[in-house]
């Protein structure tokens, strides 16, 4: 190699070197101005144990938002890791584009209210949308914030319905993995992808279940399929149940539920199988189960093999105070299980021996 070739490929190797620190140091700048933003989104019920910000990503250690007063948990969300890959072009913008989160080993809290209002994350979620906290922040504005995809692994989730019962009835989930793709900050539009795979924990036996589709919170549509598998019926009871009826032993719930939700019009077909059911030991002739006599129930279960197939279909306006969701479901299985085992209100009646005093009218009004 002569000397001119020598010194022009040492300005090259000396060029490259430049421009790799160069972009080294613009990643920690990068990533050091995501860490601001950060804490920031995390507000003052967030903190994190430790942060370590890397050359092109933040790894967040012991993350914990607390829960607001009245909160039938400690916690809204908790995480034992939390990596945070940035784009780092969008980093020293207004706006912030976030490539990747992967969360590990994080717990989540979910509230659905007496109105059946589902709530999560509120210090989050519901500042962004637009809402405020009774702390009188009113500045739901905040830097724009889109994630391409958030990864969970190995999640826990409890859900506390006090739709159904006070204090809220809590199912708790385990050993979640799921994928949301494309969430935007503040104002949640667009359309969101979301796949879910985790374990029902039940009293008895857990089960499995597998949730996908797409939801457009800002608009409120969505479209998910829901899938339970070898669920604890004892677990579920109070979805199945009114609170005066015959309560569960021991059994096992399938459900496959195709839900569609346009401006807050609900379409949701279904089916609901129940295996290897035993009821508690009733007191009266005339107790219920699922709207039907306790005997004449038994007496199906024992024609059946011991297994209830239904299918159903929820429709209605979400919107419409004088909807529920849970009395329409308790009102479809009532009346589907009748009809998709051909038998009559009367039949029911005659399966518990006639009865005095107007009860072949309850029985008639339970389906109406």
């Amino acid at each position: 190699m002569t000397s001119r070739a020598k010194r022009y490929a040492l300005v090259a190797a000396a060029t490259l070197v430049v421009l790799a620190a160069l972009l080294l140091v613009g990643a920690h700048f990068a990533t050091q101005a995501l860490k601001g933003k950060v804490e920031q989104a995390l507000g003052p019920t967030g903190t994190v144990r430790e942060m370590v910000v890397g050359l092109t990503a933040i790894e967040l250690r012991g993350v914990r938002i607390r829960a607001p007063q009245g909160w039938p948990a400690a916690d809204t969300l908790r995480a034992e890791r939390v990596l945070v890959t940035p784009d780092l072009r969008d980093l020293l913008s207004a706006k912030v584009r976030v490539q990747s989160i992967v969360i590990e080993s994080a717990y989540l809290s979910v509230l659905r209210t007496r109105d059946g209002r589902v709530r999560l994350v509120p210090s989050l979620l519901e500042t962004a949308s637009g809402k405020t906290e009774k702390s009188g922040n009113k500045d739901a504005g905040g830097v724009p914030v889109s994630v391409n995809t958030i990864e969970l692994r190995d999640g826990a989730v409890e859900f506390f319905d006090a739709s159904i019962r006070q204090p809220a009835h809590r199912l708790r989930l385990e050993k979640i993995d799921a994928k949301i793709g494309n969430l935007s900050l503040p104002g949640l539009g667009g359309r969101t992808s979301l796949e879910v795979d985790g374990i029902v924990k039940g009293v008895q036996r857990d089960g499995k279940l597998n949730l996908n589709g797409w939801l457009e919170l800002a608009d409120k549509n969505s479209q998910l399929s829901t899938r339970l598998r070898g669920v604890d019926m004892v677990a579920f009871q109070p979805y199945l149940l009114k609170s005066a009826e015959t309560g569960v032993r021991k059994g096992a719930l399938d459900l496959d539920l195709n839900a569609e939700v346009r401006k807050n019009i609900m379409h949701a077909p279904g089916s609901l199988t129940l295996s290897g059911l035993e009821l508690e030991p009733g007191g009266s002739p005339f107790e219920t189960f699922m709207g039907m006599p306790r005997g004449a129930i038994l007496a199906l279960l024992k024609d059946k093999k011991n297994q209830i197939n239904v299918q159903f279909a929820l429709d209605g306006d979400l919107g419409d105070p004088k909807f529920s969701l849970n009395g329409s479901f308790l009102k479809q299985i009532g009346s589907t299980i009748a009809q998709t085992l051909g038998i009559s209100i009367e039949g029911l009646v005659r399966g518990v021996g006639e009865a005095p005093g107007g009860i072949t009218d309850a029985l008639k009004n339970l389906f109406k």
